[in-house]
């Protein structure tokens, strides 16, 4: 194999694309038949009869009371904040995109970094806990990569404190600790359907809460605070989804199960093909409860693979394979973070070393077996030939 940085043809001729939308001939077909529905209807927003059954299944989905989607995540976690009360400092993984943090900064509460374990790439509770103080009002833990957090351990941190508790489920769509799907943990979970998302209508999102109140706090939220026809209570946004996205969602919730065993498929098929490559790993997924399986996880080593984490990303982006460095370089090092809010002290260690070691490959693949073996093929050959990489990384 001749590698393209090194004068030869990409292995892929299109792109391969880390959270390539899911848009199978079914998919299009329901979704053109709903659509048909909503213009016959002429009923585009607020609150359709698409969107009320696409909150109904998917709580469903998820075995939880409520659930209010929205026009995005980011607003779903707004609104989500804002329901609670929050105010203060607000604890939350810095690897992790950066809208987590953001949606804290523009409900005004002070975030506080916290460090991730080294084996899930999550929170660490135990390093949360020292972080804790009498300002601090709630923790965020992120479901990562279709894995879930250690929730039982954040749990019992935040009941011992009298902080509210707090799920960023957006990588976790039909996810599950041992047998309870998320949802119900914490006081609310909230849910992301982006179109690089495992389900997707377009944009999206969701809250997710067993909560009566909070769930009609939300309600009321993200129609700009109306209760009633002409009655408003509450200082409101716009968070609505329209009919269209939730005629997507629905329209694709009947692969749920096939997309699922594709990815778990694909999974197999880079560990085999990956197999055997110095200093080339993969994230565990899935082993502590069901996953979605929707991203394939590396670690490189840069001693025992003799190449760097970076130089490998931009190796494989030349073969039309777009990997992403998910979550680099940390929220906390991103430049916002650094000038604008640059209290925080701790080094956060384990996530300046797993940042700069992590990548994601393509997973939504064409044809899973080949694709997999050209992609673990290209690693391959960027290791063997790692002399000659290194110095066209150093011209670059």
């Amino acid at each position: 194999m001749s590698l393209a940085i090194l004068g030869g043809h990409p292995a892929f001729s299109k792109p391969q694309l880390v959270g390539a939308p899911f848009v199978e001939p079914e998919v299009r077909e329901k979704y053109h038949e709903l659509m048909d529905q909503v213009f016959d209807r002429k009923y585009f927003t607020n609150n359709g009869p698409l969107v009320q059954r696409f909150e109904s299944e998917i709580a469903a989905i998820h075995q939880v009371a409520h659930c209010s989607v929205t026009c995005n995540a980011t607003i779903a976690q707004i609104l989500l904040l804002k329901a609670l009360g929050l105010k203060g400092e607000i604890i939350l993984p810095s690897f992790t995109f950066i809208a987590t943090a953001h949606a804290c900064i523009w409900q005004n509460l002070d975030v506080v970094f916290c460090d991730i374990t080294p084996d899930t790439l999550m929170i660490d509770p135990e390093k949360a806990e020292r972080l804790i103080t009498p300002r601090t009002c709630a923790i965020i833990g992120v479901h990562l990569f279709g894995n879930v957090c250690n929730v039982k351990a954040l749990t019992k941190l935040c009941e011992k404190h009298g902080v509210k508790l707090i799920f960023d489920a957006a990588h976790a769509f039909n996810c599950s600790l041992g047998d309870t799907p998320v949802g119900s943990f914490g006081n609310g979970e909230f849910l992301s359907f982006h179109a690089t998302k495992f389900l997707e209508t377009f944009e999206g999102g969701a809250v997710l809460t067993s909560v009566m109140e909070l769930n009609e706090r939300i309600d009321h939220l993200r129609n700009f605070g109306f209760v009633d026809y002409d009655k408003v209570t509450s200082l409101g946004i716009n968070g609505k989804m329209s009919e269209s996205s939730a005629a997507m969602g629905l329209a694709s919730l009947p692969m749920i199960a096939r997309r699922t065993e594709k990815l778990a498929y694909v999974h197999r098929a880079y560990r085999n093909a990956l197999d055997g490559i110095p200093g080339i790993r993969m994230l565990p997924i899935g082993e502590t409860g069901r996953s979605n399986y929707h991203y394939a996880v590396i670690f490189v080593d840069q001693e025992r693979f003799s190449v760097s984490r970076d130089t490998l990303n931009a190796a494989l982006w030349k073969e039309n394979i777009q990997t992403r460095r998910y979550f680099y370089p940390g929220c906390h090092q991103m430049d916002y973070y650094r000038s604008e809010r640059p209290s925080h002290a701790d080094p956060l260690e384990v996530t300046r070393l797993v940042s700069q070691q992590v990548i994601c490959l393509p997973t939504n693949l064409d044809n899973p077996d080949s694709d997999t073996r050209t992609i673990g093929g290209v690693i391959h050959e960027v290791h063997l030939k790692a002399e000659e990489v290194n110095q066209w990384e150093s011209h670059a």
